[in-house]
């Protein structure tokens, strides 16, 4: 007959998610149920948080495994015994219950995490310890979520990326596409809107594409694994070529969506949307925008929802595939195509809130306010191509990036050592002396010269005539 009928471990919940984090006190209870009175060594219970890695990768007929492991806190407490010299404890017959508190430390921790090569979990152990006997144990993992995320106002920042690519052997022309999100930041739950504008100026059909995708990475010895897996994807109808679309495509975040983990050393978690032009017969051209995935209560003033527009002013890039410079004028709003429908999943909207694009000040360019105006690009602006119309990418206004034509005093006239003017009427030296012995600003009574006088030839050629 056992003589343990029961042996459990329970902790408090601090808030609805059950998740606890960096200075946060674990407080609980261990129920030990005795059908009969038993002689512990000891009783104890352990508070830690570990992170493991592990994987095999073969070479020929060799199999190599790489492991590392990172411990980032443990804590102990003895509710019986705990003295190496003590005597053990007699613990009669029924239900005894002995409570515990652990105070988690501060510091740098990622949050729980279980990959398929690795973990980061924190959990609370139990062991009771009798002589001649295997020790009984009880674990009950916490839900740790770390507070060591970067300063939040900066991941507020607009998302924006490009790429242009030249079409190759099977097709001619080109294709540019311009992709935005409002933000970098986002929390699980909420709903992420994707806009791309396209410029299709190729030969060729296309279907944009989009992927919500999640990296892992594992790390040991030296030695890296790669994970990567597609959360969500969503394909949009066929944009035809030689023209020009705006695509919208709402994507959520799922509720339960891992945090980012970037503060650990030996795993690392991020996300990203890749946004790719799925043409045939050629490499397809994408964009990629790296987001971070954070706790919907660690954000100040987050409302779940369909996010503003992307294009807003101090956007920042994320990575570009594209060979020109960033676009030189903001991108404005633009009016949804009536042509978005396609494929289930991907939402769309006739078009943004009014309020949704802030009036830019002069001078903006790429979202910066520079109080100079920028010279104009060598090869044209840099956001548009050879067929491009004013719907994709709006000519800059007259005042701010045309100056007025130029006056004397900013461009003096010609040195008059250049005769830009049309070449006089040739005369000979007779008349030419005779005009300039005459002259014709005195104040005497005299009648002016004869017309014979100034100029003979003509006069000569008169007679002759008649």
């Amino acid at each position: 007959m056992p003589s343990v009928e029961s042996f459990e471990l329970t902790y408090v919940a601090l808030n609805e998610s059950r998740t606890f984090s960096e200075g946060d006190t674990v407080t609980g209870k261990v129920t030990l149920v005795l059908l009969k009175e038993v002689s512990a060594q000891s009783l104890h219970v352990k508070a830690k948080g570990d992170a493991e890695v592990r994987w095999s990768k073969r070479t020929g007929d060799k199999n190599r495994t790489y492991r590392a492991s990172k411990r980032y806190f443990k804590l102990k407490e003895f509710l019986i015994g705990g003295q190496e010299d003590s005597k053990e404890t007699v613990i009669p017959k029924g239900i005894h219950v002995y409570k515990f508190s652990f105070k988690i430390p501060e510091g740098n921790m990622p949050s729980t995490f279980r990959g398929i090569h690795g973990k980061i979990i924190y959990k609370l152990e139990a062991a009771l310890a009798r002589s001649w006997r295997m020790d009984r144990t009880v674990e009950e993992e916490i839900n740790f979520v770390s507070k060591a995320y970067p300063d939040i106002h900066s991941l507020m920042m607009p998302q924006v990326g490009s790429v242009n690519k030249e079409m190759g052997l099977f097709s001619s022309g080109q294709v540019h596409m311009d992709v935005g999100i409002d933000r970098k930041a986002y929390a699980p739950g909420e709903t992420v809107m994707i806009v791309a504008q396209i410029n299709n100026s190729s030969s060729s059909d296309m279907s944009p594409k989009f992927s919500f995708i999640q990296d892992v990475v594992y790390r040991a010895s030296g030695n890296t694994k790669r994970d990567s897996h597609v959360i969500h994807k969503v394909a949009d109808s066929c944009i035809k070529a030689q023209t020009q679309k705006e695509v919208q495509c709402a994507i959520k975040i799922p509720p339960g969506q891992m945090q980012t983990i970037q503060n650990c050393d030996i795993i690392t978690v991020e996300y990203h949307f890749k946004v790719y032009l799925d043409i045939s017969f050629a490499f397809d051209p994408e964009v990629l925008l790296p987001v971070v995935i954070l706790p919907v209560h660690f954000r100040p003033g987050l409302q779940s929802g369909v996010t503003a527009s992307p294009y807003l002013a101090g956007a920042t890039g994320g990575p570009s595939n594209s060979d020109f410079p960033p676009p030189t004028a903001s991108l404005g709003p633009y009016p949804a195509s009536p042509n978005s429908g396609g494929y289930p999943g991907a939402q769309r909207y006739d078009a943004f809130p009014t309020n949704a694009y802030p009036t830019q000040p002069p001078y903006m360019s790429g979202g910066y306010n520079n109080p100079l105006p920028h010279p104009q690009a060598q090869y044209g602006s840099p956001s548009s191509s050879s067929s491009s119309t004013p719907v994709l990418h709006p000519p800059p206004s007259a005042p701010t990036f045309h100056p007025p034509p130029s006056a004397p005093a900013i461009n003096p006239s010609p040195s008059p050592s250049f005769n830009m003017s049309a070449p006089a009427p040739t005369y000979n030296s007779l008349s030419s002396s005779l005009m300039m012995n005459v002259d014709f600003l005195s104040q005497s009574d005299e009648a002016p010269p004869s017309y014979s006088l100034l100029f003979p030839s003509s006069a000569t050629e008169n007679s002759n005539a008649k």
